[in-house]
């Protein structure tokens, strides 16, 4: 790890408990770099997660964290945000925690535009608790509970958040680890909901079930199934299907949820009424 960014991690926490080939490691060191390029204080900065295999990530994080209850990351996120407007508040999740059990305070909170960080580790899988399929595991896919293929349709989790009212939204993977450092930057400038979905790999309960072989296989199919949004627009829709869409997804801007809020409160103070 470079040594500018030793001070954003527990060292003595380290090596991390993820399996061999795993790219949970590479994304926390994305999110580490995005938070280090961009000058926030790190002593105003709060990051939160759920459970699963990327929610371990706060307890290898050298800030004030909240490891919660599963699905709930985003529930505790507000509450720590509406209290401490000017906090700096972060949310780790992986696609079952924020999808499945935590898919309502997901939507609430894209809904609401609360000005909160979330990244969004996507493994297609439940990795930690046995190998489920999540909302997130492609439609044919194999998983312990889906043992002759998933008949589900997965979720598209950037254009879930922007129907829900996201104001930014960005994809990379860990092989384009510089683009995901670059959106993770771009959300945190947004005051407002934002998005960033990580793909990342789990070679062990995702992809030795479904032959894509190990972590450094799976890196590469990342690299050759995946466009960036610009080159997508000029190759058109057909040449583009099935790959993943990267970079700056969508960026509009619209009042933020504490910003209105208090903007009540300041209105009822002026005209002598309650608040």
């Amino acid at each position: 790890m470079k040594k500018e960014l030793q001070h954003l991690f527990r060292m003595n926490k380290l090596p991390h408990i993820w399996c061999p080939g795993c790219g949970n490691g590479i994304v926390l060191r994305t999110i580490g770099q995005a938070i280090h390029e961009s000058g926030i204080d790190i002593d105003r900065t709060v990051i939160v997660s759920g459970i699963g295999c990327s929610s371990r990530s706060t307890g290898y994080m050298n800030f004030d964290t909240v490891h919660t209850t599963h699905g709930r990351a985003l529930a505790f996120a507000t509450g720590i945000k509406i209290s401490e407007p000017d906090l700096n508040v972060f949310v780790i999740t992986g696609d079952g925690d924020a999808t499945a059990i935590g898919g309502n305070h997901f939507i609430h909170a894209a809904r609401r535009n609360i000005d909160l960080n979330v990244i969004l580790f996507n493994n297609n899988i439940y990795g930690m608790t046995g190998g489920q399929y999540s909302p997130m595991t492609p439609q044919g896919d194999l998983a312990t509970t889906s043992p002759y293929g998933n008949v589900e349709n997965n979720f598209d989790i950037p254009k879930l958040a922007i129907a829900a009212g996201a104001t930014y939204v960005g994809r990379s993977t860990t092989y384009h680890d510089k683009l995901l450092v670059s959106v993770i930057k771009e959300g945190i400038k947004n005051k407002g909901f934002s998005l960033t979905e990580a793909i990342t790999m789990c070679p062990v309960s995702y992809g030795r079930k479904n032959k894509y072989g190990d972590g450094a296989d799976m890196i590469v199919w990342q690299k050759e199934n995946s466009v960036n949004i610009k080159a997508a627009e000029k190759l058109g829709a057909d040449k583009v299907k099935g790959k993943y869409i990267i970079g700056e997804l969508y960026n509009q801007s619209k009042p933020e949820y504490n910003d209105l809020y208090n903007n009540i409160i300041s209105r009822l103070q002026r005209e002598g009424g309650y608040c």
